[in-house]
C-alpha cells in the first residue's frame, strides 16, 4: 500500500517526502478533530467500577 502511494505521488524524492509529511499531518489532524471525539462515547475506557470496602 505504501509503495503504491509513493509511486503515485508527483515529483522527486524530496517533493514526495514533503507531500507524504503533509498527508500524514492531515490524517492525524482529522483523527484528533473528528474521528476520536466521535468514537469516544462508544469506547468503554471511562466505565470504571470501584468497590467501596
Amino acid at each position: 500500500m505504501y509503495s503504491w502511494i509513493w509511486r503515485h505521488l508527483p515529483g522527486n524524492g524530496w517533493v514526495r517526502t514533503l507531500i507524504s509529511l503533509v498527508l500524514i499531518i492531515a490524517v492525524v489532524y482529522l483523527l484528533f478533530q473528528y474521528v476520536f471525539p466521535w468514537a469516544e462515547p462508544l469506547l468503554p475506557f471511562n466505565d470504571v467500577t470501584v468497590d467501596n470496602q
